[in-house]
């Protein structure tokens, strides 16, 4: 068996290359499907990987976000709920004891509003952050000192300023020191400014402990817990499902918990449906290519009919000459493949450098082991499904007849 078929193969390449141009324009279709398939598949893998990128620097993946739910559905129409569940300092630090994966947590609420400056007779127009932090991230450099932890304990109304508000309110650097702002009816003293900061927005940050239940139930804080670890996220999620259960027996659905993993996930679904659709469009080549072969495989059994009825006449049956053609189908379709292959991979590589000028953005295209066995895979496929009827035309030839012919 294995020397039939090491034979056919060899017959098949002899008669490749005696007809070589010939074999190379019939699947012409093929190579072109294959290098087609070879740069979309590759561009959409890098398109996705720079997508993943993109949401990864802008968003956290290991962020597990806890926001109150302050509206009710009642017959299709959302209606603010009167009293909401709301989660307090002291109860951030219960949670943070039941945790069984070590992360950072941080309870905040943003609001834009408007705040009187001391020796100033005109409201101010700013962002306030009401917050456990005690520092805040920067891109560069140290992060900026805020509070203490004294100063969230005794519930200090102290207030730290950003270099955008301090520009608007205050004339020199003396003036924030000794000044005073009145915030939601209460008087907190800015303790220092923040150095230049990216946001060009001005921004107030007060210590949340400061603000009252009343004040949350019109303003519920959002709570972000952060894992230190990607793998830690699953396990910190169902830690805070089941302490919020504890905690809220009666509340459960007052809470939306939530990870940006589903991102990744709509990211990675949007690129699948469009390497699909793609895949279908440009594959209509492959199956072009498919007919060049059986268009080979069809003038080779009409150029070697009387070879195929001596072959039958000295003892061939319709097994062997079926795989004689089938063993020539392969053959050719791994030659269009590997051609295109090469042929779509080299386009691509020069593309690149192309597109990057054009778009301005560092983007990669992907040759994957998996892509490119895949489309290998259904170019072979392709060839046999195609070779498999001029194959059975041969094998039921007539000898006599065949051999009549010449």
């Amino acid at each position: 068996m294995w020397k039939k078929l090491t034979g056919s193969f060899a017959l098949a390449f002899d008669n490749i290359r005696s007809h070589f141009f010939h074999t190379l324009l019939s699947v012409l279709g093929m190579v072109i499907g294959v290098a087609s398939l070879v740069a979309i598949l590759s561009m959409i893998d890098g398109m996705e990987k720079f997508a993943r990128d993109q949401i990864k620097n802008t968003t956290s993946l290991n962020a597990i976000t806890i926001t109150p739910v302050t509206d009710r559905v009642v017959n299709g129409v959302s209606i603010k709920k009167d009293s909401l569940a709301v989660i307090t300092y002291d109860q951030l630090q219960s949670l943070k004891s039941t945790l069984s994966r070590e992360a950072s947590m941080a309870l905040s609420v943003v609001q834009s509003t408007e705040v009187k400056v001391s020796g100033t007779g005109y409201p101010i127009g700013t962002m306030v952050m009401y917050s456990n932090h005690l520092t805040k991230p920067v891109e560069d450099g140290e992060p900026l000192k805020l509070f203490d932890e004294e100063d969230l304990k005794q519930k200090r109304k102290y207030a730290v300023v950003n270099s955008a508000f301090v520009k608007i309110a205050y004339k020199n650097a003396y003036e924030v020191a000794v000044s005073f702002i009145v915030l939601e009816r209460d008087t907190f003293h800015v303790t220092h400014a923040l150095g230049d900061t990216a946001s060009k927005r001005p921004f107030v940050f007060v210590p949340i402990t400061t603000m009252s239940n009343q004040f949350f139930q019109s303003n519920p804080p959002q709570l972000a817990v952060e894992a230190f670890k990607s793998s830690d996220v699953s396990q910190l999620k169902s830690d805070v499902l089941a302490w919020i259960k504890k905690t809220f027996p009666n509340h459960l659905d007052q809470f939306s918990v939530q990870t940006n993993d589903h991102r990744l996930e709509q990211a990675a679904r949007g690129f699948t449906l469009f390497r699909i659709i793609m895949g279908l469009i440009v594959s209509i080549s492959i199956v072009v290519g498919g007919i060049g072969v059986m268009n080979v495989l069809l003038i080779s059994v009409t150029q070697r009919t009387v070879e195929i009825g001596v072959r039958k006449a000295v003892g061939a049956n319709k097994r062997d000459i079926v795989m004689q053609f089938l063993c020539e189908a392969i053959t050719i379709s791994v030659f269009g493949s590997i051609t295109g292959l090469l042929f779509g991979m080299l386009f691509t590589t020069a593309a690149i450098p192309i597109i990057n000028m054009l778009v301005k953005i560092k983007f990669q295209a992907i040759f994957s082991l998996e892509t490119i066995s895949l489309i290998s895979v259904i170019a072979i496929v392709v060839g046999i499904v195609f070779g498999t009827y001029p194959a059975i035309k041969a094998s039921r030839l007539d000898p006599v007849e065949a051999i009549r012919k010449e």
